[in-house]
């Protein structure tokens, strides 16, 4: 962890500033719960056209909270930054459960995920908000870079599972049903 830590305090000693001290909790709320891409989800699901894509969304978002916080964080019951270097001033509450994967990466890269295999240009400003609220988690000192970084390696490889099953089992026949 000594590579990481170091990766965290040299956010800490040359990035922070009032600016981002003000942004980067904001964007992390995003990503609290999955709440953004819940939404996004929910609307995609609303809309005929795009419901096949909010269906593979909803899965691979319910693929990454089974895999990163039911079954991962549990497991591997990493300790967070924050709680090792508590000397950090936290600008977000301090979370209590464990560390490793970062939830916030791993659905925000299943949403994306799913947008960019289903070949939807949309992928491009999502991306820019998922690595936002990953780099959010760095900067805020509640995860390590590979907590963020496994995350986002298994909200991809969701995001992918979940447009290959909706296409295999035929989901694309849900834009003729309205």
């Amino acid at each position: 962890m000594g590579a990481e830590s170091q990766i965290l305090d040299f956010i800490q000693e040359h990035l922070k500033c009032g600016f981002l001290d003000t942004v980067l909790p904001f964007i992390t709320k995003l990503g609290n719960g999955g709440i953004l891409w819940i939404v996004c989800t929910v609307v995609f699901l609303m809309i005929p056209k795009t419901r096949r894509i909010g269906l593979a969304m909803a899965v691979s978002l319910a693929l990454e909270v089974i895999c990163c916080n039911i079954i991962l964080k549990p497991l591997v019951a990493r300790i967070r930054p924050c709680d090792i270097d508590t000397a950090v001033q936290l600008l977000v509450n301090r979370p209590t459960d464990f560390s490793f994967p970062s939830g916030h990466a791993g659905a925000s890269f299943a949403a994306v995920s799913v947008l960019y295999f289903e070949k939807k240009r949309l992928w491009i400003p999502a991306g820019v908000i998922a690595v936002l609220i990953a780099f959010s988690r760095l900067y805020l000192y509640v995860h390590y870079p590979s907590d963020v970084l496994a995350g986002a390696m298994i909200g991809i490889m969701l995001g992918w599972v979940a447009v290959f099953v909706t296409n295999k089992i035929g989901v694309k026949s849900m834009n003729s049903c309205s």
